[in-house]
């Protein structure tokens, strides 16, 4: 019995290692497709961005507007492609704390209202891409793979693994 229940956990979790590069993967989708539209949106409407830059008092607003608008058009495609993602997950990770100290800031009245934050959940995604990488499923993973001489995939498994 304590065998049989031991093969299941070491099968489950054999299985799991397996597709641990669909979390990294999602993540980077979704927040990728998130800051793309929103950069676009963004690039697109300078103007208003920068008048409410400037009503939040950030210095150079219209310059700022730009840059952010970059970052988070560009970023969100590099995020969806895996490429750079932990440089990209720290500038965007600096776009955030931005956002939140002030537009949100002066809203807040306590930890739990900055929990309840969007920002909040963007920025710990980040925070998470910068200590764990992209994961097996991107650009950066085949970029270390060759960098390190292996080939694209496992070749006696055919599917992704994480070593990177």
């Amino acid at each position: 019995m304590i065998q049989t229940a031991q093969s299941v956990r070491d099968h489950a979790l054999g299985l799991l290692h397996r597709l641990a590069w669909i979390g990294p993967l999602l993540v980077r989708i979704t927040l990728g497709v998130v800051f793309t539209v929103t950069g676009w949106g963004k690039l697109h409407s300078l103007d208003n961005v920068t008048d409410f830059f400037a009503s939040l008092h950030i210095p150079a607003p219209g310059v700022q507007a730009a840059f952010v608008s970059t970052i988070e058009f560009v970023g969100g495609l590099l995020l969806i492609a895996g490429l750079g993602t932990r440089i990209v997950s720290a500038l965007l990770i600096g776009v955030m704390t931005v956002a939140i100290l002030t537009a949100k800031l002066p809203d807040l009245h306590g930890v739990v209202d900055l929990a309840n934050t969007i920002e909040l959940t963007y920025l710990v995604m980040f925070v998470w891409l910068v200590v764990s990488g992209a994961g097996a499923a991107s650009l950066d993973h085949l970029i270390a793979r060759r960098g390190r001489g292996e080939g694209v995939a496992n070749r006696e498994a055919g599917r992704f693994t994480e070593r990177s």
